[in-house]
C-alpha cells in the first residue's frame, strides 16, 4: 500500500506518520518527491488488515489518502467493481432493483407512527423512515424525541416487520441507533462529518448517505469513500437537492447528478423529492424526475395530517398521493428494465394488531 502525503506536510506531522507506521509493524519507504507517495511495507507477518491501516492513517494530519497502488481509482469508482446491490429487509437498491422508503420526517407519537407505517406499507413502501434525532436550523425547532423515538421505531418494527431507516447525528449515539435501525442515515448536515463517517465505516449495517446541500458531486463521493475505506461496503447515496438562488422549491434536485452517478459509481443512488421540493404539491412530479434519471429508489416524507406535523409538514404528502407516486415509479422503472420492489401485494395483510398500551397517545 501507499500513502499520499500532502506536499506541505511538516516535520511534526511526518513524525506522527512514522510513529503510526511503527505501531502497525510497517516500514515507510522514502517518498517520491514528485507524487509525494510513500510505500508502506510490512516488517513482519502477518501484515495488518487494510481497514485498520486506512483508519489509522486517514485520521492523521498531512495524509491525503491511502492507496493500494499508485493510480488506483477510488473505492467508489465504477471501475473498481460491478454495481453494488444493497438489501435491507424487503428493500433492494441497485442491481436492477429499486425500492421506496417512506414515513414521517420525525417520530412524534408511537400510535401515529404505527398508523403511518401501516399506511405506507399497504401502498408499496418497503422501509419506514422516521427521525428520532433531528438536526434543525433553529435551536427552537422540534429536535425529535431522542431515545424515546428510537423505542417507538423498535415497537413499530416489531408490529409491522418493516425495516427502519433513521438518522444518527453523534458518534456517541451510534450504538443506540443501531439497536433500532436496519439502515443508518447520515443527513445532509453531517455529510462532511468525517468523525461520524469513520465510525460508521466500521459497522455492519447499511448506510444511507445524503448529499450536503452545498456539496459538489466530488465531495459527495469523497464522503462515501470514508465509509468504504472503513470497510463498510453497504452504502446507498441519496440526492436530496442542493441550494439554488431560486425560492420556488426548497432545493434543486440535481437529476443530472443522479444520471452521472449511475455511470460513475458502483453504489446505488436514490432520490429524496420531499427535501428537494419543500412543497407537497411538487413531490410527485420531482419524484418521477428522479426515477426517470435513473434513481434506484425514493425516500418520501408521508404524514397522515401534514398540517399538524411537528417537522417539515409543508413537504409531506398523504398516503393516497404516496400511492400514486409509487405507481408512477413502477412504470418508469419498467421502461429501462428495472423492478420496483413493493412487497408481496398479492398476500392479504393480516388483521392490524392492537396498539400496545404504552404507545397510545404518547408523544
Amino acid at each position: 500500500m501507499f500513502l499520499h502525503l500532502q506536499s506541505t506536510i511538516d516535520d511534526a506531522q511526518r513524525a506522527a506518520v512514522e510513529a503510526a507506521a511503527r505501531a502497525l509493524g510497517l516500514r515507510l519507504v522514502e517518498p517520491d518527491p514528485v507524487t509525494h507517495l510513500v510505500e508502506l511495507r510490512p516488517e513482519g507477518v502477518p501484515a495488518p488488515e487494510r481497514g485498520r491501516v486506512v483508519a489509522v492513517f486517514t485520521a492523521l494530519a498531512g495524509v491525503v489518502e491511502v492507496l493500494d497502488r499508485p493510480g488506483d481509482p477510488p473505492m467508489w469508482s465504477a471501475a473498481r467493481r460491478v454495481p453494488t446491490t444493497v438489501a435491507v429487509g424487503r428493500a433492494i437498491f441497485g442491481g436492477g432493483h429499486a425500492s421506496v422508503i417512506a414515513g414521517p420526517c420525525a417520530v412524534e407519537d408511537g400510535a401515529e407512527l404505527l398508523e403511518i407505517a401501516r399506511a405506507v406499507e399497504a401502498r408499496g413502501a418497503t422501509l419506514l423512515r422516521g427521525g428520532a434525532f433531528k438536526p434543525r436550523s433553529s435551536p427552537y425547532s422540534f429536535q425529535g424525541l431522542g431515545a424515546r423515538g428510537l423505542e417507538h421505531l423498535k415497537d413499530v418494527r416489531a408490529a409491522t416487520g418493516l425495516g427502519i431507516v433513521t438518522e444518527v447525528l453523534d458518534p456517541r449515539d451510534i450504538e443506540a441507533v443501531l439497536d433500532a435501525a436496519d439502515m443508518v442515515q447520515v443527513g445532509a448536515r453531517n455529510m462532511a462529518n468525517s468523525s461520524l463517517l469513520k465510525e460508521l465505516g466500521t459497522v455492519d449495517r447499511p448506510v444511507l448517505l445524503k448529499r450536503g446541500f452545498g456539496a459538489t458531486v466530488e465531495e459527495f463521493l469523497g464522503a462515501a469513500e470514508y465509509l468504504l475505506c472503513g470497510g463498510n461496503t453497504q452504502v446507498v447515496l441519496c440526492e436530496r437537492g442542493i441550494r439554488s438562488f431560486d425560492q420556488v422549491t426548497r432545493n434543486l434536485l440535481d437529476v443530472g447528478a443522479i444520471a452521472h452517478l449511475r455511470a460513475a459509481t458502483h453504489l446505488p443512488v436514490i432520490a429524496d423529492p420531499s427535501h428537494a421540493a419543500g412543497r407537497s404539491d411538487l413531490v410527485r412530479a420531482i419524484g418521477r424526475a428522479g426515477v426517470a434519471a435513473g434513481a434506484d429508489g425514493l425516500m418520501v416524507e408521508v404524514h397522515l395530517d401534514p398540517s399538524a406535523a411537528l417537522s417539515d409538514g409543508q413537504q409531506a404528502i398523504g398516503p393516497d398521493e404516496f400511492e400514486a407516486l409509487v405507481q408512477d415509479a413502477g412504470v418508469l422503472c419498467e421502461l429501462d428494465g428495472r423492478t420496483l420492489r413493493t412487497g408481496d401485494q398479492t398476500i392479504p395483510h393480516p388483521p392490524l394488531p392492537k396498539i400496545p398500551t404504552h404507545l397510545r397517545g404518547t408523544a
